[in-house]
């Protein structure tokens, strides 16, 4: 359609590319605070054993224990050290096809990715991500690299669209709940795991009772860092006064015509969004998730970078407290975090 947004539009990385998300969980394979490249060679993550192989194995890779117990010579096998794995289970459900500002929530989701694509870059790192739509589950393996990035955001901008079609008409799509659970088969190693969504789905009226989604999001929490990139729109928080319209659901396909010219709806309309996006916080702050919310009609990348620094001052607080010279990025501090750079212009 003409006047959609680009990959430039939404990858803007010049405003990004000096960023760094604040990691402050343990992570595998990270080198003990210096968030740099490879340790030199083959690696040393241990991810199994194999049998043997005589003039091709050293033997002082050799794993006493495994061959002890079967009686056959086994090697030990390593995976190269990762210094972050970031996954990202992306909402391409039919409430994220709405949009009235510059850009639809969907768009503004690609743009999310994108900014964490930037955010996370660096020697070694590797991103992965789970589409979650309609069709099911759609996975890209983690890689790294510029070339990865963009072109995982080429096939979320490709993506089949499913808001010009009947609601009635679209198949019903694998809950957030088995997304979440997803994400946690596939991210075997602590990392960074980013959910971008609107978080909608099967939300309860009543704010007391836990979304289907919550203990499955509360599980990555335990072994992750999890951000929770929240998609808004400006409409789905207040009602203009534009006359009578027809409101349908994207997820169900109800309609509902509705008199937009009673301020005492209006009103009414207001305070429920305003409660459900409460409720939203709410579940997210039980799981343990960092909340990032963004919205349409905002400068999204503005808003990102301010969670950053945000973020960062939050980590260098207790050490300031402390009376502790905060360290540098890149520096050779213990503890496993990759600090935000300070150079980023919002």
């Amino acid at each position: 359609m003409p006047g959609d947004p680009t990959l430039a539009d939404l990858a803007p990385d010049q405003r990004l590319r000096r960023l760094e998300l604040t990691v402050t969980r343990r992570l595998d394979g990270l080198l003990h605070g210096q968030h740099r490249g490879l340790l030199p060679g083959a690696g040393s993550e241990i991810a199994g054993s194999r049998e043997y192989r005589p003039g091709e194995d050293e033997v002082r890779r050799m794993d006493w224990a495994v061959t002890a117990r079967t009686t056959v010579p086994h090697v030990l096998e390593v995976d190269a050290d990762r210094e972050l794995t970031t996954w990202l289970l992306v909402d391409a459900s039919p409430s994220m096809e709405f949009g009235t500002a510059e850009l639809d929530k969907r768009e503004l989701a690609v743009a999310a990715v994108a900014a964490v694509g930037f955010l996370t870059a660096g020697a070694g790192n590797r991103l992965g991500a789970l589409l979650h739509g309609p069709a099911g589950l759609r996975r890209f393996p983690p890689r790294s690299g510029r070339t990865h990035l963009l072109g995982l955001l080429r096939a979320l901008l490709a993506a089949p669209r499913v808001g010009e079609a009947d609601p009635a008409d679209v198949p019903p799509g694998a809950p957030l709940a088995d997304g979440l659970a997803a994400v946690g088969r596939v991210a075997t190693r602590r990392g960074l795991i980013v959910v971008v969504s609107d978080f909608l789905d099967a939300l309860p009226d009543d704010p007391a009772e836990p979304p289907p989604w919550e203990a499955a999001l509360r599980r990555l929490a335990v072994r992750h860092q999890v951000l929770a990139v929240e998609v808004t729109d400006p409409r789905e928080l207040e009602l203009p006064d534009v006359g009578l319209i027809t409101l349908v659901d994207p997820e169900s396909g109800r309609r509902r015509e509705v008199w937009t010219g009673d301020p005492r709806l209006r009103e009414r309309y207001a305070a429920a969004a305003v409660a459900q996006r409460e409720q939203v916080r709410q579940v997210l702050r039980r799981c343990g998730a960092t909340h990032l919310p963004l919205r349409t009609d905002r400068d999204w990348c503005a808003d990102v970078v301010r969670h950053v620094h945000a973020q960062r001052r939050l980590t260098l607080a207790p050490a300031r407290g402390a009376g502790a010279t905060p360290r540098a990025a890149g520096g050779t501090g213990p503890g496993p975090r990759a600090e935000a750079r300070s150079g980023g212009a919002a």
